[in-house]
């Protein structure tokens, strides 16, 4: 089975090379898409000399900074359209480690989407402030009251999506460009009849870089829930 490994990028030129070289050593022999949004700090330029080493890393560069989601969602294109069995996005700052990458994929022997999750049994936060701890419970309790969701972890991006059942029911459906995408992929997901799953995973907190979460992603969340909450609210009355 083909799997691409997806990062999104946007000024990772600290964490880059050292998680390609962790990505390409897993036993689960994955090719690597760095989409990468015109980092000034010159990631772009970086992922070019890899994809150049060595090839099973390939690279698209954007015109800016344009939101997780959308370049998720290109990378999820790319793999669809290049014949990959399996696309696993995940982030760039080693938050999720490649090791639990063959846990994922054997995941999908029973699923259609393996999410690497915090909150099941054997998962975990490390090197995390209580007052983020708690906001992202308290954003995956309203998505899943929002999106009527059956998983715990909705707002992780480091999931295993099995993309045959996908490039026909979900993709085009997503309307959510920056991190309000994480919750709503899962929703076309659940919608679609695909099998949702979580795989424990320590989730730890960036050593290099920073954070590229603002206000803006909050409130981005915030109306995505309302919005398909209204959707699920009038679908019955249809």
């Amino acid at each position: 089975m083909k799997t691409l490994v997806i990062v999104a990028t946007y000024n990772e030129r600290e964490n880059l090379e050292a998680l390609a070289r962790e990505v390409l050593l897993s036993p689960v022999a994955p090719d690597l898409l760095v989409v990468d949004d015109n980092s000034p700090d010159g990631t772009g330029q970086l992922a070019d000399r890899l994809a150049a080493r060595d090839p099973r890393v390939h690279v698209i560069h954007r015109p800016g900074k344009l939101g997780l989601g959308s370049a998720a969602l290109a990378g999820l294109r790319f793999a669809a359209g290049r014949g990959y069995d399996f696309a696993v996005p995940m982030d760039a700052d080693f938050s999720h480690h490649p090791r639990y990458l063959p846990a994922l994929v054997d995941a999908m022997d029973a699923l259609d989407v393996a999410i690497g999750s915090r909150y099941v049994p054997g998962g975990g936060v490390a090197n995390r402030s209580f007052g983020r701890r708690l906001f992202s419970r308290l954003a995956n309790a309203y998505a899943r009251l929002c999106l009527g969701l059956s998983v715990r972890d909705c707002s992780g991006s480091f999931r295993c999506y099995r993309l045959a059942p996908m490039k026909a029911a979900v993709l085009d459906r997503v309307a959510s460009s920056g991190y309000a995408y994480l919750e709503e992929i899962l929703f076309h997901c659940q919608s679609a009849g695909m099998r949702l799953g979580e795989i424990p995973i320590l989730f730890e907190d960036r050593l290099a870089g920073r954070s590229k979460a603002s206000f803006a992603e909050v409130l981005g969340v915030f109306r995505m829930g309302v919005r398909i909450l209204f959707e699920r609210i009038r679908r019955p009355r249809r």
